[in-house]
């Protein structure tokens, strides 16, 4: 039976009093974020889209009845506290997209890189490996998956994910959507290390409190600082003191819209 959406949100809370990984289970920590990874599928009913784990049944019997045809692919990276925004999943899900958001706390040591009690960030900044080793491995599965268009991979990430997003620095993804992070900081997590033909969509609230100068010394700002040279890209800066950028339905169609131009027919 398929797994609810919203039972997914409380697996994915829970994750993060436990390490996920059972001493008796081989598989490794990037094999298991991979295996553990939420995704959601168009229903071929036309219906809500369908939601499960990509190591469940429901999704491999999906996959198995798609006879060679292949599918677009949002590579999502969560947040530092793990999945949210499950209304933007469906909604790329109903487009026609397939989402496949690995799970980074399925690895069986996964500390927090942030404190959602204070909204701050930069602790265990290795994180950000762990991160960009989970992009590229979903990558790596990606290709041999009869059901994914290699030539319609997207990658998106919020917050501590979309500074994954900006920093990973592979040539595989068609387009890039970065949101609730601004591209600044220390160097380590400043700027935007993908090819420069990437187009980039980065979207941030002016008054982020997890960048609040008191706080987060130099880290307000935007992406289009760094988008010189990027054709195609652009950076969207709202007028709030919010984090979550999804709940606005209009950027929720200009992330579509952004997908839809930069995906090839």
């Amino acid at each position: 039976m398929l797994t609810p959406i919203r039972v997914l949100a409380a697996m994915g809370l829970a994750v993060l009093a436990a390490c996920a990984g059972s001493p008796l289970d081989s598989r490794s920590d990037l094999d298991l974020t991979w295996d553990r990874a939420l995704v959601l599928w168009p229903d071929e009913a036309g219906d809500k889209p369908l939601s499960a784990r990509l190591e469940d049944g429901p999704f491999s019997r999906w996959s198995e009845r798609q006879d060679g045809k292949r599918w677009p692919v949002v590579v999502y990276l969560h947040g530092c506290t793990g999945y949210g925004n499950f209304e933007f999943f469906e909604r790329l899900a109903s487009a026609g997209y397939v989402v496949v958001a690995p799970d980074s706390f399925a690895r069986r040591f996964r500390p927090l890189q942030c404190d959602p009690k204070t909204r701050t960030g930069g602790y265990n900044l290795f994180v950000y490996d762990f991160r960009h080793a989970e992009a590229a491995y979903a990558v790596q599965r990606l290709s041999a998956a009869p059901w994914a268009d290699p030539r319609n991979l997207f990658l998106m990430g919020a917050s501590e994910g979309g500074a994954a997003t900006a920093l990973y620095r592979g040539d595989e993804f068609r387009a890039r959507v970065i949101t609730q992070w601004t591209c600044s900081g220390r160097t380590n997590v400043r700027g935007l290390a993908g090819p420069l033909e990437t187009p980039v969509l980065a979207i941030v609230q002016a008054r982020d409190p997890w960048y609040d100068p008191s706080r987060a010394p130099h880290q307000r700002g935007h992406c289009g600082d760094y988008m010189r040279d990027r054709p195609g890209s652009r950076s969207i800066v709202l007028d709030s003191d919010a984090h979550d950028v999804y709940d606005d339905p209009a950027i929720v169609e200009t992330i579509l819209d952004f997908v839809a131009a930069n995906r090839r027919s």
